[in-house]
């Protein structure tokens, strides 16, 4: 009998949710939901100086905003309750004793100062930098001698000498690892609190987890985490780690690359169906190039075809898909987007128009508020057409109204301009711009009184 998919995130709520950690979210969930696996949200909060619980909170809502819903976790609960660390201390400490009585860890007293020293000798030597094994071998007495200080230690993983850790990883191949490479790492701050390697490692094995997906700035944490699960005697997991998302320019995505967060982006007006259809193509060939519903994204999603290479966010790609998400939405649903009270007339007429919903408003603005001040190529064309084109343009709206069709052929006969030379000037003196929806339409919105007041305001000023 197989064992059930289980997938999982695990995220710091430390800040908001980050596109590459969302992208981990994102394709962790699908392969659980491709599979009939579960999907578990586990809070790592063991840091509590910087965890908070309102960034956990908006966390939560941006994963449910994405649709990423868990099986498992906060506010569900299941059967490996708590799923927030900081309450999983009795836990941790029951296999932090397991350990220490078998001597696979030891107390360290080492200060920041010494670790800092010691680390800044091994370079000078020429070795790479790690834990030289200080306080593996103090007595009793020494040990004693130090707490009595007042000195709070760290708790160390006594990394077994000649060791070679293997595991076959979903997205790099198989992987090796000396141990004789690796310093013994801490696994209790001061604080007494569990360090990311230990925390992170025991829990998916007690939760489950099958299948962990994360990016391969973790690869050289994997070793660790099966050494002390192997000493533990607990299941290993399986591990895939993923290229990181970068920026346009190859740089690891951040701030000057733009918004970088799932709740900027939501802010902003991004729909989640534009967000995941790009994610879905950041490091995963899907074997669908065109646009999915997220209903229908498990069925595509190949855990074979993740890559190893770093993928480029590009926000003029999620632009792609956002314009591709706005044209399968209703009328109402695009008002709704908008947060426009226009009427669905104004909604349809501005659909292929708008990206995002600040985009609408130049164009509410040209049905019922003022125009900006025109641009300089705007401005020679209203100036070549002259004050008397725009005479004979208000004179001939009062007979026509809104109807663009017979309004023209009544310019086209006062002026003798036809083609560009008499709807150009036309469109730019009534909208301010030289693109846009159709003029018909828009006139048709516009109050008489509106498109009249334009009209003969260059035939004044002009």
């Amino acid at each position: 009998m197989s064992i059930p998919l289980v997938t999982r995130f695990a995220p710091s709520p430390t800040g908001s949710l980050h596109l590459g950690n969302a992208r981990t979210a994102f394709f962790s969930h699908l392969w659980a939901r491709k599979q009939g696996g579960r999907f578990i949200l586990r809070i790592e909060d063991t840091d509590v100086e910087r965890s908070d619980l309102r960034h956990r909170d908006a966390l939560m809502a941006e994963l449910r905003w994405l649709g990423l819903d868990w099986d498992e976790g906060p506010e569900i609960g299941g059967p490996s309750a708590p799923y927030s660390q900081s309450e999983r201390g009795a836990f941790y400490r029951r296999l932090f004793d397991r350990l220490e009585d078998g001597g696979q860890a030891y107390a360290c007293y080492c200060t920041a100062d010494e670790l800092e020293l010691s680390r800044k000798l091994q370079r000078m030597a020429g070795k790479p930098p790690r834990y030289a094994g200080t306080c593996r071998e103090l007595t009793a007495a020494q040990r004693a001698e130090r707490s009595a200080r007042g000195s709070r230690p760290t708790l160390r993983f006594a990394v077994p000498p000649g060791a070679v850790i293997e595991f076959t990883d979903f997205v790099h191949g198989p992987q090796r690892f000396a141990s004789a490479d690796i310093g013994d790492f801490i696994i209790r701050r001061e604080d007494g609190t569990a360090a990311f390697f230990f925390c992170n490692a025991v829990d998916d094995a007690v939760m489950g987890v099958t299948h962990v997906l994360r990016g391969d700035d973790h690869l050289t944490n994997t070793p660790r985490q099966l050494m002390l699960l192997d000493a533990l005697q607990l299941r290993r997991p399986g591990y895939g780690h993923v290229g990181l998302l970068v920026g346009a320019d190859g740089a690891p995505l951040s701030k000057r690359h733009g918004s970088t967060s799932v709740g900027e982006f939501r802010a902003r007006g991004f729909l989640s169906a534009a967000l995941l259809n790009h994610l879905l193509r950041l490091g995963h060939t899907s074997d669908v190039g065109g646009w999915l519903a997220v209903k229908d994204m498990p069925a595509h999603f190949r855990p074979e075809h993740l890559g190893r290479a770093s993928a480029r966010f590009e926000e003029s790609q999620l632009m792609h898909w956002q314009k591709e998400t706005l044209q399968r939405m209703s009328s109402a649903e695009l008002r709704t987007w908008m947060g426009s009270e226009d009427s669905i007339e104004f909604v349809e007429l501005v659909r292929h128009n708008v990206v995002l919903p600040a985009d609408a408003a130049p164009w509410a603005a040209v049905v019922r508020g003022e125009l900006p001040p025109l641009g300089q190529d705007e401005e020679r064309v209203i100036a070549a057409a002259g004050p008397e084109f725009f005479n004979a343009a208000a004179d001939a709206l009062d007979r026509s109204g809104s109807d663009l069709k017979l309004l023209t052929k009544i310019l086209k006969e006062r002026t003798g301009r036809k083609g560009a030379d008499l709807f150009m000037p036309l469109r730019i003196a009534l909208t301010g711009q030289a693109h846009g929806p159709e003029l018909a339409p828009l006139l048709k919105l516009m109050s008489p009184q509106t498109a009249r007041r334009r009209l003969e305001s260059y035939a004044r000023n002009s």
